[in-house]
């Protein structure tokens, strides 16, 4: 049996790091090629899995390896209080842009135009996949695949698409982007081929995205309120979507 601290630190610069029991139990979900799993408490791992994810606990018992703590420690810089951590392989570019370029869509692609946070970002890769978005798409310097990012969207990278592109590739679809002097999104259907773009957190638009943009909608908010934070934006936009268009129940 290979010896998985040498696989671990071998893949490591090419992989993607599942850091934690729920990262590693929506990848495993979502077909994610794991090639590495270790933990410091394998019997802890496979009890957590029975007890909140049996359907992957088999899997599980397959994949985890125990190693000693300071192995550990020195394989996973900031290890999740839950000790299992494991390395993936990332989709390709390629099947991810098929997959966003698929016509006719469903579901919704969100677009970050030039996020800044990373957590934020992760949080809505979360917020898209259990609402069955088609993807989610960065642009600008964020990678949406950063360890931090990952970690903030609990392995659910693995169940919609996640890219970075330019405005000028962005899949075809109408654009409604929004933006406070947008119409209330109250009065608007997202019809299930949109692209939901959002401002970066310091600065809004990008005047790239604004000229793409078909549509500009607002969300409702009290006067003096300057704003939402990015994925509570999100989600009430996609839930709005859910509510008024073709979304499965």
């Amino acid at each position: 049996m290979n010896d998985p601290v040498r696989v671990w630190r071998r893949l490591c610069g090419d992989s993607v790091l599942l850091d934690g029991f729920h990262a590693l139990k929506h990848a495993v979900r979502f077909g994610a090629r794991i090639q590495v799993a270790v933990t410091t408490d394998r019997p802890a791992v496979l009890e957590l899995a029975a007890e909140l994810a049996p359907d992957v606990r088999a899997a599980l018992d397959e994949l985890v390896t125990e190693v000693p703590e300071p192995a550990f420690t020195a394989l996973v810089p900031r290890p999740h209080p839950t000790s299992v951590a494991a390395l993936a392989v990332r989709p390709s570019r390629a099947a991810n842009l098929e997959t966003l370029a698929r016509a006719p869509r469903t579901a919704p692609v969100v677009v970050l135009d030039d996020p800044r946070n990373l957590g934020n970002a992760g949080a809505v890769i979360r917020l898209a996949a259990g609402f069955g978005a088609t993807g989610v798409v960065t642009t600008g310097t964020l990678d949406p695949w950063h360890p931090t990012v990952v970690r903030g969207g609990a392995g659910l990278h693995y169940a919609t698409a996640v890219e970075r592109l330019s405005v000028d590739e962005l899949p075809a679809g109408p654009v409604f982007a929004l933006d406070p002097e947008g119409e209330d999104i109250r009065g608007t259907k997202l019809p299930d081929d949109a692209l939901l773009a959002f401002g970066s957190e310091r600065s809004g638009l990008s005047a790239e995205l604004r000229s793409r943009a078909d549509h500009l909608v607002s969300l409702p908010m009290r006067p003096q309120v300057s704003s939402y934070n990015l994925a509570t934006s999100v989600a009430m936009t996609l839930f709005h979507w859910s509510a008024t268009g073709d979304a499965p129940a």
